[in-house]
């Protein structure tokens, strides 16, 4: 099984950068997508009866957003945490046969971390919703998580200490998630490979001098280990500030 993910920092213009040539090339399994942009009937993507489209849309115009495409049809299909409504369309989560996905684009800090404290209780809700969901069955976690972990995470760690997306804080809790019985994926595979990012600024050079941060990721419950096959990014994919990430998973029946 193959899964992608990918921040495209607004849909209907990655469409015209290469989203429909990229996504069929990928021929993924589940693709999920963050950071939409985009209301209900503001465009259409027709990828064939194979796909089942869902979409998850922010209240607030050009704002946040998830979707996701997938062969496999789900038993189940949540949007927003426990809640019923979600303003900003932030979390899509899909139940399948033996395991959950959870499509997620986390909040930004902002650059002032005016919005840390925020950040800080968000993190709390959704570690807590995740493990309510892996008390039942395994789970996936792709998307933005908005925050590179380690130093290896980003071009420039010492002077990007304590910025949005690399605060202490921020940092923590994806510790805590890890310890709270994930694995991640990228990781899990290359724990050293220097280099590996997933976001570039706009700034001109700065992507082709890979000055870059990896804040997209494919998380996993720890038990999913054994399914795991191969873990990559995307690099070379154009059409965002941000390329896609991809999650190589075994069938169950196959481990």
């Amino acid at each position: 099984m193959k899964l992608v993910s990918w921040n495209v920092n607004g849909l209907r213009a990655c469409v015209n950068k290469g989203f429909n040539e990229y996504f069929r090339e990928s021929a993924a399994d589940i693709f999920c997508v963050q950071e939409t942009k985009l209301q209900e009937g503001q465009i259409v993507l027709d990828h064939g009866e194979e796909y089942s489209q869902y979409w998850n849309y922010a209240l607030k115009k050009g704002y946040s957003g998830t979707a996701v495409f997938t062969r496999i049809k789900p038993l189940s299909v949540r949007y927003g945490l426990d809640k019923e409504t979600e303003d900003e369309g932030r979390i899509i989560t899909l139940e399948f046969a033996d395991f959950y996905l959870v499509n997620v684009y986390t909040p930004n800090a902002k650059r002032d971390l005016s919005r840390l404290d925020y950040r800080m209780e968000w993190e709390d809700e959704f570690r807590n919703y995740l493990l309510k969901l892996d008390a039942h069955k395994p789970v996936l976690v792709c998307g933005d998580l908005n925050v590179a972990h380690q130093d290896i995470d980003l071009k420039n760690a010492k002077s990007n200490r304590g910025n949005s997306g690399f605060t202490d804080e921020e940092r923590g809790k994806m510790t805590e998630l890890l310890e709270a019985g994930f694995v991640d994926t990228f990781r899990y595979f290359y724990p050293e490979l220097e280099g590996a990012y997933s976001w570039w600024s706009y700034m001109p050079k700065v992507r082709e001098k890979n000055v870059g941060w990896r804040i997209d990721y494919f998380l996993a419950s720890s038990r999913l280990a054994p399914r795991l096959l191969d873990a990559g990014i995307e690099c070379n994919i154009l059409g965002s500030d941000h390329c896609p990430v991809v999650l190589h998973l075994a069938d169950a029946a196959e481990v």
